[in-house]
């Protein structure tokens, strides 16, 4: 297969502005749960990230971004997660961001606010709420009965979070990153309102459309007034609710696109799910691969596919039949940190036309 669009599709690099990024085979956001959750190193990255982060870097991926980062102490899922609205985190992550460049790849990092599924424990804790704080939302609809009911955010409060967003966007840059993401996905603070399971508002932020996908807009616009016009912002979205036409559904997600487009977003990083619990989810290898391609084909926008993808040749092939333009690992890439290069082996790829080359310590491998 040597030669073949297959083959290489995955490891040609990819212009977003003018940005150029090695390859197109990126680590999808991830949270480890992992932060000081108190003391002056609070939401910090520690060693457990520089480790983490850094492997991947030195696998191969093209770009690494860095877990949902909470833009406030109250944007965070839980009281271990990243936050980035400090000088101390701001010099934490460059330290991470220098290593990750080091090695070739782009550093990115995915903004965040948790909205109403903040306070609560890592996933091995049992992800039950802690009590550290009161989360806030859209409405006060608490995602499912063991959860806080949500503080109802008032207009001037959004403004303030979408400063919010805007001030870790600054740091972002400080600490060296090149691309932010912009977390609108998975039932959190952004994926809420355009849900209308958790949207119940009745002024300009709920109701219509319109209304459910203003305060996103708002944010994009906010990080985009301060993010240089050279590097690109991407927004993370959940193309449906999986509860039928009475949430949110694909359809919506390709009247979105356009929008963000039109507001400086540059790629849809496409997942799905969070805002119903227990929902109903068709998975399956590639499983949200579909929802990426008709945002693709029918906006012309560019577009992550993440999701069960997990051999080479199927993450080949998805970019070889225009279904996306990147594809976005999450749990292979915690199986094998490696995976980019094993996959250029097993799909005939030259050493020499791989845009990431491996450090000189592992050349003999």
């Amino acid at each position: 297969m040597k030669g073949t669009a297959l083959s290489t599709s995955l490891f040609e690099p990819i212009r977003l502005r003018e940005l150029d990024i090695p390859n197109r085979v990126w680590m999808a956001p991830m949270c480890q749960y992992s932060a000081d959750s108190d003391g002056e190193n609070i939401g910090a990255p520690n060693d457990w990230h520089l480790q983490h982060y850094v492997s991947r870097a030195v696998g191969g991926a093209g770009l690494v971004m860095a877990e949902a980062t909470g833009v406030s102490f109250e944007g965070r899922i839980s009281p271990n997660d990243l936050g980035l609205w400090n000088d101390v985190q701001t010099r934490a992550f460059t330290r991470l961001v220098d290593q990750i460049r080091s090695h070739g790849a782009v550093a990115a990092i995915q903004l965040a606010h948790a909205g109403r599924k903040a306070s609560t424990a890592p996933p091995w804790e049992g992800e039950g709420p802690v009590g550290a704080w009161t989360p806030l939302g859209a409405s006060p609809v608490p995602f499912d009965e063991d959860h806080a009911v949500p503080h109802e955010l008032t207009r001037e409060e959004l403004r303030g979070i979408a400063a919010q967003f805007a001030e870790s966007a600054k740091r972002s840059l400080e600490a060296g990153f090149e691309v932010v993401e912009v977390h609108g996905a998975h039932g959190y603070l952004l994926s809420s309102f355009l849900s209308p399971f958790a949207n119940r508002r009745e002024d300009e932020y709920g109701g219509s459309f319109e209304n459910r996908v203003r305060f996103p807009l708002e944010v994009v616009d906010a990080v985009r007034e301060v993010w240089p016009e050279r590097l690109p912002v991407l927004f993370r979205v959940s193309a449906t609710d999986w509860a039928g036409d009475d949430g949110w559904t694909p359809d919506d997600t390709v009247r979105l696109a356009p929008l963000l487009a039109a507001h400086g977003v540059d790629l849809l990083d496409v997942s799905s799910g969070g805002n119903v619990p227990h929902a109903r989810v068709a998975s399956g290898p590639g499983y949200q691969v579909p929802f990426a391609s008709r945002v693709k084909h029918e906006t012309g926008m560019a577009v992550g596919a993440v999701g069960l993808i997990t051999e080479p040749a199927q993450a080949a092939k998805i970019l070889a039949d225009d279904e996306a333009d990147v594809v976005l690992l999450g749990r292979e890439l915690l199986r094998d940190p490696y995976w980019p290069r094993r996959a250029a082996r097993e799909l005939g790829v030259a050493a020499t036309e791989r845009p990431v080359a491996a450090p000189p310590q592992y050349a003999r491998s």
